[in-house]
């Protein structure tokens, strides 16, 4: 009856606003509640044993069902870990800020390097036979750590809570991925102390500092390379692997004659890099540095990855090791923290791009939560561009289609990597042209994608479900459907994408019990009317390439709610 009611009343009330909506929608009357059977009884007089209340009947959890006390603290503890959901800013130092004094370091860029004007894209060079590398590998533009401090600023403006550093080791080239010395910082960033600076005022914004280690090989003109080299008896020979089969005389990654790998086999290399208690890894975390994100992961190796990572931990708990992985992710776990989720990465841009079927891409988003646990999912980032990738606007240059991608990252299970730029639509392709300099010039407070990017980010911080809630698929035929959810009603996030290029109306079907019919879902983040359940089967409409994000309306209305006995 009560629902006859509800039902008659949206309808009546369909076109109008929402808050008219509410107020009629508050004329409808809890049914009649049946009195519960008497203890020690069934509903056919048969004999029972006694049932214990299943909470208390005041205070907080008062209205917890049996499913939430079963979660315990889960989403407590899971909000107190700053890893979980993070938003992640990534930044290449040299490209990110110009030098507030680059007259006094220009001797660092001798020939063949070259310095280049901050307006100067990035373009591909030639290969250097006589250096082994990429002539655009030691182009230079000379940001710094003291330059990116001064930008501090803006990154926090954005709402970021961890910024995350590409390599500034010592190295010979501009990415630092050759190191030469990993207990150094490479002079043309600064020093060990300028990096304590940056964490430390990172610190005081409320941002964490993420680190790069490249621990799977160094650079060519390491010291202790070509000592190694030059002598089979120097005590460094066999922290490489030389033999006549390799090109170059040594083992190197990807063939990289720059790149030497690290004979990690040898218990005095993993000493030097994590194992020891002044290794690189436990050093920098004692400078102050939040955790390490690690390149090419996959190489390390499962075994090798779980001991860093118990190191890292044993010296800062709660600290976050995270691997550049572009395998599915399952195994990885408890190897890592998180991976770089490529595999998501994936699901998304082709999604996006009409390229899989969106009910598809649900069921992949689905398999995977339930492959590498919800737990894992939350510390893993979730990218849309890199330093190694085309840039999220060169992949999709339509702002719409980038949007449905935009929105997905921020939604997902995950902490979403910002590369810098990406907030301003910039463009670059094949390497190195996605690592052109910050264009300063185009930053504004009213740039439309600025003020997306604060959006999306606010709407992260504003509903826990999405920092910390598990995920759960909605069943529809033509739309990418799910839910985040908490033990908590309120907290519930509905998501709905159409990557089509026509428009999609349909009934679909969630699996959230609190969810009340009569009550309005509305929308979080756009101007799309309120919506209604329709006992758990709301029918949705969505014009080509668009998506919608509801909450329900849990507050009372004129005293009313439907909401009042549910946590």
């Amino acid at each position: 009856m009560a629902r006859n009611i509800v039902q008659h009343s949206l309808t009546a009330t369909r076109q109008l606003s929402l808050a008219t909506a509410l107020a009629v929608i508050n004329l409808s009357q809890p049914a009649t509640a049946q009195p519960a059977p008497a203890t020690g009884t069934t509903t056919a007089g048969a004999p029972t044993s006694p049932t214990p209340p299943l909470a208390a009947t005041t205070g907080p959890g008062a209205y917890a069902n049996r499913f939430d006390r079963a979660y315990g603290n889960t989403f407590a503890e899971r909000e107190r870990d700053w890893r979980n959901g993070a938003v992640v800013y990534q930044v290449l130092v040299d490209r990110f800020a110009p030098s507030l004094n680059l007259e006094a370091k220009r001797h660092l860029y001798p020939a063949p390097k070259t310095l280049k004007p901050w307006t100067a894209q990035a373009v591909r060079g030639t290969y250097r036979e006589d250096l082994g590398l990429w002539s655009h590998e030691i182009d230079f533009w000379g940001g710094d750590l003291a330059s990116l401090r001064s930008k501090l600023g803006y990154v926090q403006g954005l709402g970021t809570d961890v910024l995350y550093l590409n390599p500034i080791h010592l190295g010979y080239t501009n990415h630092k991925y050759d190191s030469l010395d990993f207990n150094v910082v490479s002079p043309e960033f600064g020093s060990r102390d300028d990096l304590r600076a940056l964490i430390k005022e990172s610190h005081s914004r409320g941002m964490k500092v993420v680190l790069d280690g490249v621990f799977n090989h160094m650079g060519q003109h390491a010291e202790i390379f070509k000592q190694a080299k030059r002598d089979p008896s120097s005590p460094f020979r066999d922290w490489f692997n030389f033999s006549p089969k390799f090109e170059g005389g040594a083992r190197t990654w990807y063939d990289a004659q720059n790149l030497p790998e690290l004979n990690l086999e040898n218990p005095k290399v993993r000493e030097h890099i994590y194992a020891g208690r002044d290794s690189v890894v436990r050093s920098y975390l004692r400078d102050g540095a939040d955790g390490w994100r690690l390149d090419v992961a996959y190489d390390i190796g499962f075994n090798y990855l779980e001991e860093l990572r118990r190191a890292a931990h044993e010296e800062k708990p709660g600290s976050l090791v995270v691997g550049e992985v572009a395998n599915y992710p399952k195994e990885w776990f408890p190897s890592l923290d998180g991976v770089m989720n490529f595999t998501l990465t994936e699901i998304i841009i082709s999604t996006a791009k009409g390229l899989l079927p969106a009910a598809t891409s649900t069921r992949m988003v689905e398999r995977m939560v339930t492959d590498v646990g919800i737990e894992n999912m939350l510390k893993s980032w979730v990218l849309l561009d890199n330093h190694d990738t085309d840039r999220i606007a060169t992949t999709i240059p339509q702002s719409n289609l980038r949007r449905l991608a935009q929105i997905l990252q921020f939604t997902l299970p995950g902490a979403p990597n910002l590369y810098y730029g990406s907030e301003i639509d910039m463009t670059g392709g094949e390497d190195p042209a996605m690592r052109s300099p910050m264009a300063w010039d185009q930053v504004r407070d009213d740039h439309p994608s600025i003020v997306w990017t604060k959006q999306l980010i606010k709407l992260r911080k504003d509903h826990r479900a999405l920092r910390i809630g598990d995920f759960r698929p909605i069943t529809s035929t033509s739309l990418m459907a799910f839910e985040r959810h908490t033990d908590r009603v309120e907290d519930t996030i509905l998501v709905f994408v159409n990557p089509s290029d026509k428009a999609v109306t349909e009934t679909v079907m969630h699996g959230n019990s609190k969810l009340m019919d009569g009550r309005l879902l509305v929308d979080v983040i756009g101007k799309t009317a309120p919506v209604e359940p329709r006992a758990a089967m709301p029918r949705i409409t969505l014009p080509p390439y668009s998506f919608l994000v509801l909450k329900p309306v849990v507050t009372p209305v004129k005293g009313y709610t439907g909401y009042k006995r549910v946590q």
